[in-house]
């Protein structure tokens, strides 16, 4: 089976998922968290994506291997699906919570191998 970190790459790739996307043209992982939980955590057996349903466990996991939580002081995304997607999040109201890890980074997948669990 995958490792936590081949889980969320082959999900932020995906066009499943509206509630997590590549932000910043592929440095951060941004997270709509209100309906992550819903849309992810929230799925039944067989189609569970991850082994916890709650969201504080999945934040763990993303902090386990190595990836930090980033304040949005940048400037609005560039590319307009992120735009959008933003803009979305932006007028539901809810939170959008950015992550970051060096070796989390859609230009280089081949990184993806030192996402280890610190």
């Amino acid at each position: 089976s995958l490792s936590f970190p081949e889980k969320l790459w082959k999900m932020v790739e995906s066009d499943e998922f509206r509630s997590i996307w590549w932000s910043e043209g592929g440095k951060y992982v941004a997270i709509n968290e209100e309906l992550f939980k819903e849309e992810v955590l929230g799925r039944e057996r067989p189609l569970r994506v991850f082994a916890t349903q709650k969201m504080k466990s999945f934040l763990r996991q993303l902090n386990f291997y190595g990836f930090t939580k980033v304040r949005r002081d940048f400037q609005r995304s560039a590319s307009l699906p992120e735009f959008l997607a933003e803009e979305d999040a932006a007028s539901a109201h809810s939170q959008i919570l950015y992550y970051y890890n060096p070796a989390f980074n859609r230009e280089h997948p081949h990184l993806l191998e030192k996402c280890k669990r610190g």
